[in-house]
C-alpha cells in the first residue's frame, strides 16, 4: 500500500488520524511523499532508506507480539512467492547466531 485511500480503507482510522500519522512518518523521514497525478494533486507515500531499514524492526516486533501477547485475530505477513508464514528471527551477520542465543557484552559509549 502506497496510497492514503488504501491506508484508510485497510486501518479503518479518521482522514485526519491517519493525515497525522503520515505526517510523522514523513517529518521522521521513514517516508516519502511522491506525486503520481497532477490534476488533482495526488501524492503515495514510499518508503525511504531508513524506512526500509527499520522494516525489520517492526516485522520482529509483530513477531514477539504474536507469540508471547497473541489474543484474536492478529495480522499475519506471508512471502509473496510461497505463500508461508513469515518466521522471523534475529541473526547476528558476524556470526551466524541468531540473537540471544549467545552471551553479549555491553559497551557503553566513552564519555568526554
Amino acid at each position: 500500500m502506497t496510497r492514503f485511500d488504501q491506508f484508510r480503507k485497510s486501518l479503518g482510522i479518521a482522514p485526519a488520524m491517519l493525515t497525522k500519522r503520515l505526517n510523522t512518518l514523513t517529518e521522521e523521514k521513514l517516508l516519502e511523499k511522491r506525486p503520481y497525478a497532477s490534476r488533482p494533486l495526488r501524492e503515495e507515500y514510499l518508503l525511504t532508506q531508513a524506512g526500509r531499514d527499520f522494516l525489520p524492526v517492526l516485522v520482529m516486533i509483530g513477531a514477539w507480539g504474536r507469540k508471547h501477547r497473541s489474543e484474536g485475530n492478529l495480522l499475519r505477513l506471508l512471502d509473496a512467492e510461497t505463500g508461508n508464514d513469515i518466521r522471523a528471527i534475529a541473526i547476528d551477520a558476524n556470526t551466524g547466531a541468531e540473537i540471544g542465543t549467545r552471551p553479549m557484552d555491553v559497551l557503553l559509549p566513552e564519555t568526554e
